[in-house]
């Protein structure tokens, strides 16, 4: 089993930032995928950005240039530095933990974001 905690979400007007964490525990295996996935009211959850234990990254085209992700593997944390947030990033963020070579995941409890001014 794996626990998330995510934190870091609030309100912020358009043009702002803010700095998502997710701390991983439990059954931690070294060679695996955590990311961010968000879902807006009346949407389906939609991938954010993901970062492999060895620092690759991808992201969605609607955030890039504008969101960082990072990773503590030490301290089986994952970040989302979010700038010039825009009213549609307004969502819940979700993050997200998957075994390399394993089709589950497990998720987090999600955070709010609302980009408003």
């Amino acid at each position: 089993q794996v626990q998330l905690v995510e934190s870091g979400g609030g309100l912020v007007q358009p043009g702002g930032s803010l700095r998502l964490s997710c701390a991983a525990s439990g059954s931690i295996f070294s060679m695996n995928v955590m990311g961010w996935y968000r879902q807006a009211p009346g949407k389906q959850r939609e991938l954010v950005a993901i970062i492999t234990s060895g620092g690759s990254t991808n992201y969605a085209d609607s955030v890039k240039g504008r969101f960082t992700i990072s990773r503590d593997n030490a301290k089986n944390t994952v970040y989302l530095q979010m700038n010039s947030l825009k009213p549609e990033d307004t969502a819940v963020y979700y993050c997200a933990y998957r075994r390399v070579g394993v089709a589950d995941a497990y998720w987090g409890q999600g955070t709010q974001v609302t980009v408003s001014s």
